[in-house]
């Protein structure tokens, strides 16, 4: 009696495997008519069974399911992780299946297609999207750890700040840098350099006498900039101390980089720290003496230090190298114009007696003195941003205060023309 059981029970479930081969061989033939969503709900209805199959089923099962959803997967990165998981989950079950070669493929496609629809999304400036499929790629591929600095890069894109961090930890904790060789010659007969993607690419050129000399050179280290923006995700949160920290790594890294001169000193800028940051821009005009931007930016932040003459003597540097610099323009004369608030206070506080009458003329003159001074920088940038209705109604004020009647109405006019008053 126990024997007809036993051999009933084992009827059964060879009854059951070949119900399950017979659906996982029914997925496969809608796979290849483009029919995923019902390879798909083929494949869930005996889900549940799999995991008291043999080896050998589940590994095809798992298999037809990475390719089921790698097929329907489209831009939607949770098929294009069931698919992963699959293919992974077909060599976790044995390394040496027959269906080993086939899931290797599968997962080479799989970081090929995760990359190329984290392009898209970026494309589309859905970071945090295109974060997660590279991520899912790296995962996959651990030796391109260039995938896990684009996640970092598209976290930090897409604000997942805490995503950014994690990443760009794990990429310290690696040793990574980024540096690359890339392989350049020269074409035959002229002086044009081409890179190629391989050594071996080069050289086939080479042997086949298309290009000559040789050369190859390293791509500079990504340290820095991980540890500036680490820095920057820092400063976003308010931590200014992890900030300050990451910031002299970075430039312990890199002394020279110009780029992490400028980061620094936006780091210092963010945090209010004027005498650093002035210190920082003074560092880059070394290397780069004829840039404007530089002597306006000292410019703003002496303003802000209430360093009102340096902030001028750098407004001043900045038209020297650039005498159409609106902002410049505007800046200069708005600290010439600041110190009318105490004129105005002082001739509000005289008295009437003939003294305090001369004293009026005389801080009057003063006052006039200084929209003088003020108005051609503000000339100058009404003709640059004629569109400024600010700049307008300012010279349409100092007109008339200089008595300028024709100069002040043509302002006026242009005023209400614009709807304004």
């Amino acid at each position: 009696m126990k024997k007809q059981i036993l051999i009933a029970g084992l009827l059964m479930v060879s009854a059951i495997t070949f119900g399950q081969k017979k659906e996982i061989k029914s997925a496969q033939k809608a796979i290849k008519s483009g029919e995923f969503t019902e390879a798909i709900a083929t494949l869930n209805g005996v889900e549940g069974l799999i995991p008291n199959a043999d080896s050998n089923l589940q590994e095809l099962y798992y298999l037809v399911k990475a390719e089921a959803y790698l097929g329907g997967a489209g831009n939607d990165y949770e098929k294009m992780n069931i698919a992963a998981d699959a293919y992974e989950k077909v060599l976790s079950l044995n390394k040496k299946s027959k269906y080993a070669a086939e899931a290797n493929l599968g997962l080479q496609e799989m970081i090929n297609i995760l990359l190329m629809s984290a392009q898209l999304d970026q494309t589309s400036k859905e970071y945090l999207k295109g974060s997660k499929k590279i991520y899912r790629g790296y995962r996959l591929s651990k030796k391109d750890t260039i995938y896990l600095y684009y996640a970092a890069s598209l976290a930090k894109d897409g604000q997942d700040y805490n995503a950014a961090i994690n990443y760009y930890e794990e990429l310290i904790d690696l040793g990574y840098t980024g540096i690359k060789e890339e392989f350049y010659a020269t074409k035959k007969g002229t002086k044009e350099e081409t890179k190629f993607g391989t050594k071996e690419e080069r050289n086939i050129a080479l042997k086949k006498g298309e290009y000559i000399i040789p050369r190859s050179k390293f791509t500079k280290s990504k340290k820095g900039t991980i540890l500036k923006n680490m820095t920057f995700i820092y400063i976003n949160e308010g931590d200014t101390e992890k900030a300050t920290l990451l910031m002299k790594k970075a430039r312990e890294e890199s002394p020279d980089d110009i780029n992490l001169m400028y980061a620094e000193a936006e780091m210092y800028y963010k945090s209010g720290d004027m005498l650093n940051y002035k210190s920082v821009i003074n560092e880059v005009i070394i290397n780069d003496p004829n840039n404007p931007d530089l002597y306006y930016n000292l410019g703003v932040a002496s303003a802000k230090n209430d360093e009102k003459e340096e902030a001028l003597i750098y407004y001043t540097k900045a038209l020297e190298l650039n005498p159409d610099y609106t902002e410049a323009l505007i800046n200069k004369a708005q600290l010439i114009l600041d110190n009318e608030s105490a004129i105005v206070i002082e001739m509000n506080s005289l008295g009437t007696s003939n003294a305090d009458y001369d004293k009026y003329d005389l801080l009057k003159e003063k006052k006039n003195d200084l929209y003088l001074e003020a108005l051609p920088y503000l000339e100058s940038a009404s003709r640059l941003r004629p569109e400024s209705m600010d700049i307008i109604k300012t010279l349409k004020g100092i007109y008339g205060m200089l008595g300028m009647d024709e100069k002040e109405n043509a302002m006026k006019t242009i005023i209400e023309n614009n709807g304004g008053e």
